[in-house]
């Protein structure tokens, strides 16, 4: 399928496309093994939690602080 093909679709078949697509990654049983540092980054955060020396932020103070 290509961009022009899309576009001629309505909105309507673009989100139930679009919806179906999202809904064949929770069937794919293939290559949906997250890498090993995805593990490893969540075991180091439930551990500061744990601990209670997690930072949390707000959204607003993640941006101010990640703003360019």
């Amino acid at each position: 399928m290509i961009i022009a093909e899309i576009s001629k679709m309505s909105v309507l078949e673009r989100l139930q496309t679009m919806e179906a697509l999202w809904d064949s990654f929770n069937h794919d049983t293939h290559e949906n093994n997250a890498p090993s540092w995805h593990g490893e980054v969540l075991a180091s955060r439930s551990e500061k939690i744990k601990n209670n020396t997690a930072q949390f932020l707000s959204l607003s103070e993640f941006k101010s602080k990640h703003e360019k």
